[in-house]
């Protein structure tokens, strides 16, 4: 089993239209992603509503990166991020322009929703802007 995490806390998942590989069928309106995936060869098509992206070890970021290169090609879609990510890594899941986290059973244990929450408020704390001189949002 899994927990959704949003900046809401722990949250049903209402998703229940199944994901497809990367070079699914035209029919196809979810991708499941490997976080070894090359972003630039990802279609977006219209019919995509959301795009889940793997983490396997909370140590390996490269799904942050698919995810800000999505947004910055114009995704508005639904992104997740799902794996092995840690309440610490909320933040910077948000920042990327993940919408959710998808945790499996174990972690949503060991890391209860109040230390998710606790990094929910993840544009307060954005130290990029701080040294660009832009106030924080």
């Amino acid at each position: 089993m899994t927990q959704l995490i949003n900046d809401t806390g722990f949250v049903a998942d209402d998703w229940t239209k199944g994901f497809c590989g990367a070079g699914a069928a035209n029919d196809c309106v979810a991708l499941d992603l490997a976080s070894d995936s090359d972003p630039n060869t990802i279609e977006l098509a219209p019919a995509i509503e959301m795009i889940r992206i793997d983490f396997p070890s909370s140590a390996d970021g490269r799904g942050f990166t698919i995810a800000r290169a999505l947004r910055l090609r114009g995704y508005q879609g639904r992104l997740r991020a799902k794996g092995h990510l840690l309440a610490d890594q909320y933040a910077m899941a948000r920042r990327s322009g993940f919408d959710e986290v998808e945790v499996n059973d174990e972690i949503a244990a060991r890391q209860p929703a109040d230390q998710w929450l606790f990094r929910a408020d993840w544009q307060a704390h954005d130290y990029q802007s701080r040294l660009r001189g832009a106030p924080a949002t």
